[in-house]
């Protein structure tokens, strides 16, 4: 969330940020609630004084002074009784409204409604030609028994697969690869340098963490809502995470880190789930929009003048990855109405797919600032002794469907096969899929 004083000398421009956002939010009422409710703060701190100093003056009292004593502390205690239960009911609104305004974007961020306003900053690598017209990865999947989404609708409904045989193979090979990369000082050291981005080589921490987590800690992640694309089990108070970025975030919630330990990165594994509500009708084939996904995320923790570079470093090791296995893609910035609430800036990474004949997305980095960090009371002691919010950075090292579409559409041969990318062939175990191997 944003910091109530900055939103107060800032109004404008935070007012702009919304609008530019799409988010409806009426911020000259957050700032009415907001002078009321430090004015009840105000009496309920002087009647608490005038209670501590009655209580003191009590015992100098005796016979009916001391009972008048004791029933002007009474009618005091009922007020203060009163005035607690106004402040309480004006923070509930206040914390409502101050949740619900978005993040400022960063200066470069395009201005636009929704996707039509993002902007292509970048592509890499030649699409495939092909002698022959390419195939759908669901065609592929199906030929080569590694996709199975009929028998997994009749066993779960629609939006599920059944990977298969080569299919899993790859599916490991493609994080025990990112794992390699994501853990070596070395490696990372090189795509920094690469980039140019005179950023620290600290490795990444590898995480499997929970798939459930409790409602209130996703709501600090500001990425409960919109609820209805959740899994939610209201019995136990927890939603299934849509991506493990969502239980890294809290890692280090309602902590103080030490300015020397930043920045601190995980990579973690997990299966997600999204109930993709607004999704009727779209990519019903395939694997490409489903329930039920498995994803490597980065997250990281960095001080408030880094956020910007490790962003942009996150984004040349999803570069990097791609690269490796020689997939074309483009480098995205999303712009204003199409980036989430809490993002401050994000890029994606689309990857061509020749079997749909499009650019899909694969990844996406989102920088939040100290959007987040507030949310999670996590903060850093600055080697002067001062305390402020960390920034906090997280993005996708592979989304594992999206990453195996865009190989076996990309690496599809004219007999049927599907060549593995060289950089996976030591994981897999073999170069072809659908072949002698």
């Amino acid at each position: 969330m944003l910091d109530i004083h900055f939103i107060r000398e800032n109004l404008e421009v935070v007012k702009d940020a919304a609008a530019k956002k799409g988010v409806d939010v009426d911020l000259d009422e957050l700032l009415k609630l907001d002078d009321e409710r430090k004015k009840i703060r105000q009496e309920l701190d002087a009647k608490r004084a005038e209670q501590n100093r009655r209580s003191q003056e009590i015992q100098t009292f005796k016979g009916f002074e001391r009972e008048k004593v004791i029933e002007a502390m009474q009618h005091l205690k009922i007020g203060m009784t009163e005035a607690e239960g106004r402040y309480q009911e004006l923070l509930q609104r206040w914390t409502k409204l101050l949740l619900s305004v978005p993040n400022i974007p960063s200066p470069d961020t395009p201005v636009g409604p929704d996707e039509s306003g993002n902007v292509v900053v970048r592509k890499w690598g030649e699409r495939p030609t092909f002698d022959f017209k390419p195939k759908a990865h669901w065609d592929i999947g199906r030929e080569l028994d590694i996709i199975d989404t009929e028998r997994a609708a009749a066993v779960s409904g629609a939006r599920f697969s059944y990977l298969k045989g080569d299919a899993v193979l790859m599916q490991f090979g493609l994080i025990a690869f990112a794992l390699k990369v994501l853990t070596s000082r070395e490696e990372l050291a090189g795509i920094a340098q690469k980039a140019n981005l005179p950023v620290a080589a600290t490795p990444f921490i590898p995480i499997i963490p929970p798939v459930l987590m409790r409602s209130d800690v996703m709501g600090r992640m500001a990425r409960l809502q919109p609820i209805e694309e959740r899994y939610f089990f209201e019995k136990d108070d927890l939603v299934l995470v849509g991506s493990a970025e969502h239980t890294l975030g809290p890692l280090h919630m309602n902590e103080i880190l030490g300015d020397e330990s930043l920045p601190i990165r995980y990579v973690g594994y997990s299966t997600a789930f999204r109930r993709e509500a607004g999704a009727a009708g779209k990519d019903t084939r395939g694997i490409l929009r489903q329930h039920q996904f498995d994803k490597l995320e980065l997250e990281s923790f960095s001080r408030p003048e880094n956020g910007y570079q490790e962003q942009d470093f996150f984004v040349a090791i999803q570069e990097h990855l791609m690269q490796s296995l020689k997939l074309p893609y483009q480098v995205v910035a999303i712009c204003t109405g199409d980036m989430g609430k809490p993002d401050q800036r994000q890029f994606d990474i689309e990857t061509w797919m020749p079997g749909q004949d499009t650019y899909r997305e694969t990844q996406t980095s989102d920088y939040m600032g100290g959007y987040q960090a507030r949310r999670l009371n996590t903060r850093v002691r600055s080697k002067s002794g001062d305390l402020t919010h960390v920034h906090m950075n997280d993005a996708t090292a592979f989304a594992i469907g999206r990453t195996l579409i865009a190989i076996v559409e990309n690496y599809q041969q004219a007999d049927g096969t599907v060549k593995v990318p060289e950089a996976l062939v030591p994981y897999v175990g073999k170069a072809v899929i659908g072949g002698a191997g």
